[in-house]
């Protein structure tokens, strides 16, 4: 049995759940946990603070970059205020998927 992703294919792209850490020193994708009602999340980490969307809009960015899409194609569903978020990534879901598995290992996004 293939391990579980943080991500789920949607008609429009994929719905992807983050565990975000605000003013974890750097921008950076830190892999995929599990948390306590075993729910992959996408572990993220961002330099700036929770203040006023700062994190939030770190956080769109970093995804952005990661799944090779424009800053617009990702938003916040639900959890804007909590670290576990549910974002929407609008593309091709095998493409965001790949790209957001490349992520993971470490390989370098390319820009579209």
């Amino acid at each position: 049995m293939a391990a579980a992703t943080p991500w789920t294919p949607a008609l429009d792209g994929l719905r992807l759940r983050v565990r975000l850490t605000p003013r974890g020193g750097r921008d950076a994708i830190d892999g995929v946990a599990t948390l306590s009602d075993d729910t992959p999340v996408l572990l993220a980490r961002v330099s700036a603070v929770a203040d006023k969307g700062a994190a939030n809009r770190a956080l769109t960015a970093l995804v952005a970059t990661a799944a090779g899409v424009p800053g617009s194609a990702v938003s916040i569903v639900s959890g804007a205020t909590a670290r576990v978020k549910l974002l929407a990534v609008v593309g091709d879901p095998a493409a965001l998927a790949a790209a957001l598995e490349a992520a993971l290992r470490g390989d370098r996004p390319r820009r579209r």
